[in-house]
C-alpha cells in the first residue's frame, strides 16, 4: 500500500542531491517519522510510515504527517520510490534490511530513546545522517527551551501516569524523565511498581494519588468513581504523547506543565 499525500513527499516533488551531502530519505518508523519530518529539506523525504497517517498510532501532527507520502514499509514500496537511505526503528525486520542493503539502499535504525539527552543525541544524528545540521541544532533548541519552561523546583505532586492497557511507566523512562521534571513525583514507583506493571482501577480507588493522568481509554480508566475521590485531579493525557522522543518531548512538556499549574 502506498497512499500519497502532498507534494512535500512525493517522488515528483523531489530534488535527488545524493553527491551533495542530502540522501533521499523513507521514513519507517512513527518516531523517525517525526524527526526526519522536522529535520529534512523540501523534497528530501520521500515518505514516512503509514503508522503516522494514523491518528491513533502516530506521534505527528496530522496536518505535517498528511503532507508526505506513506508506506506500508514494504521492500517493493520502498524500492519504487528509490531512495538512497531508508530510517527505521531499531526493530526493523532483520530480512527487511538484508534485502533492502541488497539492493544497495543504505539502512539507519533508531533505538527508543530513554531521556531527553538521548534524544537529542539521536535529532543530531538525523542532521547528520540528512546532511541537515543546522535544522537538527535548531529542533535541539526547542526541545531544550520546552523541557526547561516546564521545570518546577517546587514540592513534588505524587502523580500516576495511567497508560494505555492499564500499565505504568517505570523509571529510566523518557515520560518518566519528563514526569519529575515538571515537579511530579512517580507515586507507582514508589508503591513497588515497575515499567509496563498493571494498575487495577481498585488500587487507584483505595489509594489514590495527587494527580492521575489518564492516556487510556479501558473501562476502569473511564469510571465516574475518579472523578468522586476528594484531592484527587484526573487528567487527560494524549497517548501520542507517550512513545516518541524529538518533536514529541516539546508537546509532552508543555502538557505536563499545564496540569501541574492547574494543580498549583
Amino acid at each position: 500500500m502506498l497512499t500519497l499525500g502532498g507534494c512535500a513527499g512525493s517522488p515528483a516533488a523531489r530534488s535527488r542531491d545524493g553527491e551533495g551531502g542530502h540522501p533521499l530519505v523513507v521514513s519507517l518508523n512513527p518516531c523517525t517519522d517525526a524527526i526526519a519530518a522536522e529535520t529534512a529539506a523540501p523534497g528530501q523525504l520521500l515518505a514516512i510510515s503509514h503508522y503516522s497517517h494514523d491518528p491513533s498510532a502516530s506521534s505527528m501532527n496530522p496536518a505535517l504527517a498528511r503532507s508526505f507520502a506513506a508506506t506500508g514499509g514494504t521492500v517493493e514500496e520502498v524500492l519504487a520510490l528509490d531512495p538512497d537511505m531508508v530510517i527505521a526503528g531499531a526493530f526493523l525486520p532483520p530480512s527487511t534490511r538484508r534485502a533492502l542493503e541488497d539492493l544497495g539502499i543504505r539502512v539507519e535504525t533508531f533505538g527508543i530513546a530513554s531521556s531527553v539527552a538521548q534524544s537529542q543525541a539521536q535529532v543530531a544524528r538525523m542532521g547528520d545522517l540528512l546532511g541537515e545540521q543546522g535544522k537538527a541544532r535548531a529542533l535541539s533548541r526547542r526541545i531544550e527551551d520546552a523541557v526547561q519552561d516546564a521545570r518546577t523546583d517546587g514540592t513534588s505532586v505524587d502523580a500516576v501516569l495511567w497508560q494505555p492497557g492499564g500499565i505504568v511507566p517505570g523509571e529510566g523512562t523518557l515520560v518518566g524523565e519528563l514526569l519529575r521534571n515538571a515537579g511530579f513525583a512517580n507515586y507507582t514507583a514508589a508503591r513497588g511498581l515497575g515499567q509496563a506493571s498493571y494498575l487495577p482501577l481498585e488500587a487507584v480507588i483505595a489509594d489514590p494519588p495527587q494527580v492521575l493522568l489518564v492516556a487510556g481509554n479501558e473501562r476502569g480508566q473511564q469510571h465516574p468513581a475518579l472523578r468522586e475521590i476528594p484531592g484527587m485531579t484526573v487528567a487527560r493525557f494524549d497517548p501520542s504523547l507517550l512513545y516518541c522522543g524529538g518533536p514529541t518531548i516539546i508537546r509532552a512538556a508543555e502538557r505536563l506543565a499545564d496540569v501541574r499549574a492547574s494543580v498549583e
